[in-house]
C-alpha cells in the first residue's frame, strides 16, 4: 500500500498531513508515532488526517494526533495547515469549515495568513502549581479550555522566559484530569504577549494555536482587542471578539509531499 503525505506548519509547529479523503486508513497510534519521528520517520509536532465529513455544515473532518499518538480536541496552527493543504489539493477556495473533536472552526484567508474561529474559552477557578525542571513553583496565572487544556504561567522577564528548562515536562499540582499544555508568558508590552509551550503529548514545540488563545483569555477581556502573541517559530495576532469568540490569525506552510516507501510503511504497522 502506497501513502503520499505532506509536510506543513504554522509558525513552525509542524505536521504531517495524511491525505485520506474516503476514510480507509487505519490511522493506529504506533503509525503516528513512525510518522512524526523525527529521525526514521518524515518529523512532527503531530498528524493532520484529512477526511470527508458526513456533517453538511463542514465538508471536512480534521483528525489530529499528537506526536505520541494521542487525540487531541483541537489544534489551531493544524487547522489552519489543514485548510492551507485543501486549497492547495483545489477542494475549497478563500474559506471554508472543518469539523474537528473541539467543534466546527471557520477558516478563512487573511492576506497571506489564515485566520480560524476558534470558539469561546472557558476560564476556571482552579489554580495548580506549576513547577519547571529545575526551578521554584510558579503560580498558575489561570487554567482555561480552547477546547484542549492549557495552563498559563506569567513569568517576570524576557530572560526568566528564555532560561526556563522545558526538556522536561514541568510539574503541574494537581494536574488536570486530561493532563494539560503548559504556557508559560511575558508581557512584552500593550496586548503584546511572549510565550514558550510544553505540549502534552509532544514537549516544547515552536509553538500553540490553542494555548496562543489561552493567553489571551488569561490576560485578557472580550473587547475586540488584538493582540500580538509572539512564540518561538514566528508571530500570530489573536482577537477575542465582543460576542466572545476569540479568532487566531497566522501562517501556514505547505513544505512538500513525500511518498511513503511500501517496506517502512509495513513496519510502521500501516
Amino acid at each position: 500500500m502506497s501513502i503520499a503525505v505532506l509536510k506543513g506548519h504554522g509558525t513552525e509547529n509542524d505536521f504531517v498531513i495524511v491525505p485520506d479523503l474516503e476514510d480507509s486508513l487505519d490511522l493506529t497510534a504506533d503509525l503516528v508515532r513512525a510518522l512524526c519521528d523525527r529521525h526514521a520517520g518524515v518529523g512532527g509536532d503531530g498528524v493532520l488526517r484529512v477526511v470527508r465529513s458526513e456533517d453538511p455544515a463542514a465538508p471536512y473532518f480534521m483528525d489530529y494526533r499528537n506526536a505520541d499518538g494521542s487525540i487531541a480536541e483541537m489544534c489551531g496552527n493544524g487547522v489552519r495547515v489543514f485548510v492551507r493543504y485543501l486549497q492547495h489539493a483545489g477542494l475549497v477556495t478563500d474559506s471554508t469549515d472543518v469539523l474537528t473533536r473541539g467543534g466546527i472552526k471557520h477558516v478563512s484567508t487573511s492576506g497571506e495568513n489564515l485566520t480560524v474561529t476558534m470558539g469561546r474559552p472557558g476560564v476556571f477557578d482552579d489554580r495548580p502549581k506549576v513547577t519547571p525542571h529545575g526551578d521554584q513553583p510558579f503560580a498558575c496565572l489561570a487554567h482555561v479550555e480552547m477546547p484542549n487544556p492549557h495552563v498559563v504561567v506569567l513569568v517576570d522577564s524576557a530572560v526568566d522566559l528564555a532560561d526556563l528548562d522545558l526538556d522536561y515536562a514541568p510539574v503541574v499540582d494537581p494536574a488536570l484530569p486530561n493532563g494539560q499544555n503548559v504556557e508559560f508568558i511575558h508581557r512584552a508590552g500593550d496586548h503584546h504577549l511572549a510565550m514558550r509551550v510544553y505540549e502534552r503529548g509532544v514537549g516544547e514545540t515552536r509553538s500553540c494555536g490553542t494555548g496562543i488563545c489561552a493567553v489571551v483569555a488569561a490576560v485578557g477581556s472580550p473587547d475586540g482587542s488584538r493582540w500580538q502573541v509572539d512564540v518561538p517559530g514566528g508571530t500570530t495576532s489573536v482577537v477575542w471578539r465582543e460576542d466572545g469568540e476569540i479568532e487566531l490569525t497566522g501562517p501556514a506552510v505547505l513544505v512538500g509531499e513525500i511518498e511513503l516507501d511500501d517496506t517502512w510503511l509495513a513496519e510502521a504497522g500501516a
